[in-house]
């Protein structure tokens, strides 16, 4: 949900961007980039190995929001209108337990609260205190079928056209300690330009990964088959799907 211009100037980014991206050996750098980068940081990092955490006093007088700050959908409007009591987040796909969770639920569950660095792919970073719930805890409450390689985030925001925003991350990262389904930052509820009611926070990958207005979780064996095919909206337009930092 990040990387979605914060309009003006984003829009000059976006656009050489898209330039680059229509380029085949641009793509074929990009791709090999990628798989180097996951395959070095598989290799030298634990898979529990964690992204620097700071303190209170490091946090950002401002974390600013980029990308949607308002999805224009009847549906999330309306979940707005009522302060997201009728919102619940489904899991499902390759599951054994298929879940319905509301916002109250998920608060009844065990959190984790961090204080973590987001680093957008256009140049800028904030430091931010983010609680919520391992996204871990919850795909054990779904029990995951054996099959299952990723886990996709579908939203509820549409940036163009009919595309639905989704992304995804593998299990290595859906169980990493620092990956949590988060409801508030610095201490409150997320406001609507940060991703009320629920986003993702992957801490190890950069901010576009961080899916927000998180409306569905789905456990699946393959990205193939989804949308664009390559696991996230700007995945499917040319931008890596592993984004490692």
């Amino acid at each position: 949900m990040l990387l979605r211009g914060s309009m003006a100037a984003s829009g000059l980014l976006l656009a050489g961007c898209d330039r680059l991206n229509s380029a085949p050996t641009f793509k074929r750098v990009l791709n090999s980039a990628e798989r180097l980068t996951q395959d070095s940081q598989r290799l030298v990092l634990s898979r529990q190995a964690l992204a620097p955490e700071f303190n209170e006093k490091d946090l950002s007088p401002v974390f600013r929001s980029n990308g949607t700050s308002m999805p224009d959908t009847e549906p999330y409007r309306q979940m707005l209108a009522d302060n997201f009591a009728s919102w619940n987040l489904s899991v499902e796909g390759l599951v054994a337990n298929a879940l319905t969770l509301s916002v109250a639920a998920l608060r009844a569950m065990p959190a984790r609260t961090q204080i973590t660095r987001h680093d957008c792919v256009e140049g800028w970073s904030a430091i931010g205190k983010w609680t919520g719930v391992p996204l871990g805890s919850v795909l054990n409450l779904a029990q995951l079928q054996p099959q299952a390689r990723y886990v996709v985030l579908h939203c509820a925001d549409q940036l163009e056209g009919p595309d639905p925003y989704y992304e995804s991350i593998d299990l290595i990262d859906a169980y990493h300690p620092q990956t949590i389904l988060a409801y508030e930052l610095n201490g409150k509820a997320l406001a609507v330009a940060n991703g009320a009611p629920l986003r993702l926070r992957v801490e190890r990958q950069l901010g576009y990964k961080q899916a927000k207005y998180i409306m569905r979780i789905e456990a699946v064996a393959d990205l193939q088959s989804l949308h664009g095919g390559k696991g996230g909206f700007w995945e499917d337009r040319g931008y890596e799907w592993y984004a490692g930092i």
